[in-house]
């Protein structure tokens, strides 16, 4: 085999780099539509079932801890962000999406990294200097993070002031997609419970979503009302790309899209991220919907081999990297994070426009959309 070629380390600007001038213009087209929360009983499914093992199995309380740092003692987040560990959080983009963007956070012990984690996602909180243009937290002004401990099962117990209740009805469900996919990006978080001023919530007190056990991914993310519900239906979480709104640097989106129930999983997904994006705001499309998947094989030491066939790169010698990352996210997001390699009309070789050959294995990036501030 191949040795593996990790992604993790490189430059945002190699990372995000684009191969086309952008001027609000996708490599393949978008489209725009309103993201809307799921049918009630989809909801209610995607909340309760999970294959993490991460139900509720008692009342944790949240745990002092005797290492407190605030973000008030930051307040140049902007600076002192610049020589701080990187951690990825969820923020909403200028077209009312979440996406993972890497930050520079004040380095800290561990549990001081998930309440600063939090606290960016605090609208007009102590870290939005430290934001890049057209992201924002969507937690309610003024919230504060009290305190973040790990409990039974990995879950994350996570308790807030009082301010955290004070939000749009509207935006419920992107709050609590936002602080799910934040901490479950931790290797050692698997679910996540909430309090607020000392009390466990066991919904969410305007729109009443349950909360009797912890939230895990399988609540999915970006849903939109134009889905097609299907009975019997699964969930799968592809990556589209979307431009900053300068035009001059490239992101990644995480949508979840509802399939048949019994199928391959990424094979499923794949021809979701093929279809492009149906109604998601200012999305993207990665790959031609002339592309095919010829197979999909699980090798060993955990490699995914995605083998592709489009006729609109037969002969190239460089593959556009939004549809090569896209690939590469995607598979990564619907299996245990495998190592991905891929293989393009055949061919072994498939170097992209950042100069990465994804015909040898690859990994999602450990930090994904560092874009600049």
């Amino acid at each position: 085999m191949k040795p593996v070629k990790h992604i993790r380390g490189i430059s945002a600007a190699c990372l995000l780099a684009v191969p086309l001038v952008l001027s609000g213009c996708s490599l393949f087209g978008s489209e725009s539509a309103a993201v809307d929360p799921p049918p009630a009983e989809v909801e209610a499914q995607m909340l309760q079932v999970s294959g993490e093992s991460t139900a509720d199995t008692g009342v944790f309380g949240p745990v002092s801890q005797d290492e407190e740092k605030t973000a008030a003692e930051v307040k140049d987040a902007g600076t002192a962000a610049a020589s701080g560990e990187r951690t990825t959080v969820y923020l909403e983009d200028q077209n009312g999406l979440l996406a993972p963007v890497s930050l520079a956070l004040p380095q800290a012990g561990d549990q001081a990294m998930l309440k600063d984690s939090l606290t960016a996602l605090v609208s007009k909180g102590d870290y939005a200097a430290a934001l890049p243009e057209g992201f924002q937290g969507v937690l309610p002004a003024g919230t504060e993070v009290k305190d973040v401990s790990i409990g039974q099962d990995q879950v994350a117990i996570v308790e807030f002031n009082s301010a955290f209740t004070d939000y749009d009805p509207a935006d419920e469900r992107k709050i609590l997609e936002a602080l799910t996919w934040t901490l479950t990006g931790q290797d050692d978080i698997k679910g996540v419970q909430l309090w607020v001023d000392g009390r466990k919530l066991t919904e969410m007190p305007l729109q009443g979503t349950p909360l009797d056990r912890p939230l895990t991914r399988t609540m999915g993310i970006n849903l939109s009302k134009h889905n097609a519900l299907m009975m019997n239906s699964s969930a799968v979480t592809v990556y589209f790309a979307a431009a900053s709104p300068d035009g001059k640097h490239q992101y990644y989106v995480p949508v979840t899209r509802f399939v048949p129930a019994g199928g391959d999983a990424v094979k499923a997904a794949l021809s979701e991220l093929i279809a492009g994006p149906q109604s998601e705001n200012g999305l993207e499309m990665v790959m031609t919907q002339g592309t095919v998947v010829d197979s999909v094989k699980a090798g060993q030491n955990g490699v995914v081999t995605v083998s592709l066939k489009d006729d609109m790169f037969e002969g190239s010698t460089s593959i556009p990297e939004e549809m090569l990352e896209s690939v590469v996210l995607t598979v990564a997001q619907n299996t245990e994070d495998s190592l991905v390699q891929i293989r393009l009309n055949g061919k072994e070789t498939v170097k992209g426009t950042n100069n990465i050959d994804y015909g040898q294995p690859v990994s999602a990036p450990e930090y994904v959309n560092e874009l600049p501030l």
